[in-house]
């Protein structure tokens, strides 16, 4: 992956998806395509309340949209996830609720709808097994839900601690663990208790322990989920580590420290972050910019260093609100933005 550093790359646009009526706020992949001769499939949702599904055509690079699910939700769409076997997608928006939506031949139903957050729902994650669920909210808090049979969802754990919107959760890729990141400048991590079965929060990474200083927008993990990156409106991007093999033993207590920052490449709020499987970071802002950076060769003795590998200026026409890479390892990025778009781009060698 490190070779990546001495090469010439570039980011080519693909396609421009267009659709939605208003802005587009979030992108998820569908992890169970995109490999095998399965078509990749893209889920988007916006501001006009739809959630629109993307499906590449077969040995093509072209996405077609191949439905639009609707007259569910009555406000935004603020964020959707794909359940880790790809049977169903589940929404969250600004009506406080979230909806289960399934395939049903050539259309999507929706399943379920759970209510219980007093306002706008902001991100919905499930677990790498797909046994739970986890959503945030305006109301500051995080609620776990127990996937049971039957399309019915239990809530398990009601997690106040945050003092401020809490804008995103996300499951660490291979334990139950769960991260969330807020307005009130903290990433918390949480994780159930083994004696009384209770979720609890187990860390708080603020600015007294070299975190951010400004909203955190976004998280995500690397492939091993040894590493975790942070955005925020403070301008930065930070690195954070773990003892993976000492959590994956099953101590959740395993603390998480901060290994670096980079910071002097934004000079506007990062929206998001994702890190491809490959080792690359991407980041979406308000400048209407993709940035991609690298684990450097160069160690400090600090710790790690990371690199501008890339900076697509103008990607979009305004902010940048979710670039993700595919699942597949195919250097497939998407992003969407508040100029109503989706572009799918293609990380190249020009050599």
């Amino acid at each position: 992956m490190h070779s990546l550093e001495q090469e010439a790359l570039n980011l080519r646009e693909v396609q421009r998806l267009e659709g939605h009526t208003d802005r587009v706020w979030s992108l998820a992949w569908n992890p169970a395509t995109g490999a095998d001769g399965v078509p990749a499939v893209l889920a988007s949702c916006s501001g006009d309340k739809t959630v629109r599904i993307w499906q590449q055509r077969s040995n093509s690079s072209t996405f077609d949209c191949k439905a639009v699910l609707e007259d569910r939700h009555d406000r935004t769409v603020r964020s959707c996830a794909w359940s880790p076997s790809g049977k169903q997608l589940a929404t969250a928006s600004f009506d406080a609720t979230i909806a289960i939506w399934e395939e049903n031949g050539s259309d999507f139903e929706c399943v379920s709808t759970l209510e219980g957050h007093e306002n706008e729902v902001k991100s919905v994650s499930w677990n790498a097994s797909g046994s739970l669920l986890a959503t945030c909210s305006r109301d500051k808090c995080v609620w776990i839900w127990e996937v049971l049979p039957g399309n019915e969802f239990d809530c398990v754990s009601v997690l106040t601690g945050h003092t401020q919107d809490v804008k995103m959760v996300q499951w660490h890729p291979t334990v139950d663990v769960l991260f969330s990141c807020s307005y009130d400048n903290t990433i918390k991590v949480w994780a159930e208790d083994g004696d009384s079965d209770d979720w609890r929060c187990v860390q708080t990474l603020s600015e007294s322990n070299s975190g951010h200083t400004s909203t955190v927008w976004a998280l995500s993990f690397n492939v091993t989920g040894d590493k975790m990156v942070t955005c925020s409106d403070d301008l930065t991007v930070k690195v954070w580590g773990v003892d993976v093999i000492r959590l994956q033993s099953g101590d959740v207590n395993t603390s998480w420290c901060h290994l670096c920052t980079m910071s002097g490449y934004h000079d506007w709020t990062i929206f998001s972050v994702h890190w491809s499987r490959e080792g690359i970071i991407a980041t979406g802002a308000a400048d209407d910019a993709i940035r991609l950076f690298v684990e450097s060769e160069d160690h400090s003795v600090d710790g790690p260093l990371y690199k501008l590998l890339l900076k697509k200026e103008k990607a979009h026409a305004m902010d940048i609100n979710s670039v993700q890479w595919s699942p597949t390892g195919n250097m497939l990025l998407a992003s969407a933005s508040d100029d109503a778009t989706i572009k799918i781009w293609k990380l190249e060698s020009m050599q």
